[in-house]
C-alpha cells in the first residue's frame, strides 16, 4: 500500500482567501470551519492525509490536541503558539523522513520555511479554486445535488462542544 501524501492546510488563511469561504466566515466562523473540513474530507480521502491547522495562539482554552473528523485531522494550535509554527514543524518532520508534503497557505514566510525536497506549496487561492471545482463535480454526481453525510452531521456533540470552546476568538 502506498503512503498517502501529507496535506497541511493553514485553516484561517484558506477561510479568508476569497468568496468560497470568506463571506460565510465573516458571518459565522464556526460554520465556515465546518464547511472547510467537510469539503476537504470529501475531496482528499484516499489521496492525502489531511491536517487543517487553525490558529489558537490567543485562546487560553486551546491545548493543541488533534481531533479526527471524517478522516481529517483538525488542530487548533496551543495557546501561545501560532498555527504557522505547527505547520512548519509538521512539514519539516515529514520532509526529514522522505514523505511528500503539500502545504496550502498564502503566508510567504511559511512557504519559504517549508519549501524543500519533497515539499510543495499551494496558495490559498489555488486550494479554494480546486475545492470549488471538486465539490461542484461531486455535487453534480449526487442525485440530491448535495454532498451526502456532511461533517457537521457526523461530529459527535461532545467533540463539537469542545471544538467550539477551543475555537472561540
Amino acid at each position: 500500500m502506498r503512503e498517502l501524501r501529507l496535506l497541511l492546510v493553514d485553516g484561517y488563511n484558506i477561510l479568508r482567501a476569497g468568496a468560497l469561504y470568506g463571506d460565510l466566515a465573516e458571518r459565522d466562523l464556526q460554520s465556515a470551519r465546518v464547511r472547510l473540513v467537510d469539503d476537504l474530507a470529501g475531496v482528499t480521502q484516499g489521496e492525502y492525509e489531511t491536517v487543517i491547522v487553525f490558529d489558537g495562539a490567543g485562546n487560553p482554552h486551546s491545548d493543541g490536541a488533534a481531533h479526527h473528523v471524517a478522516g481529517v485531522t483538525v488542530i487548533f494550535s496551543p495557546f501561545g503558539v501560532e498555527a504557522d509554527a505547527i505547520i512548519e514543524a509538521r512539514a519539516r518532520r515529514a520532509r526529514d523522513v522522505g514523505r511528500r508534503v503539500v502545504v496550502a497557505t498564502s503566508d510567504a514566510t511559511t512557504q519559504w520555511t517549508v519549501l524543500g525536497e519533497g515539499v510543495t506549496r499551494m496558495s490559498a487561492m489555488e486550494l479554494t479554486s480546486q475545492l470549488r471545482e471538486d465539490t461542484q463535480e461531486m455535487r453534480g454526481h449526487s442525485p440530491s445535488g448535495s454532498l451526502k453525510g456532511t461533517v457537521s452531521e457526523r461530529i459527535d456533540s461532545e467533540v463539537r462542544r469542545r471544538l467550539d470552546e477551543w475555537a472561540r476568538d
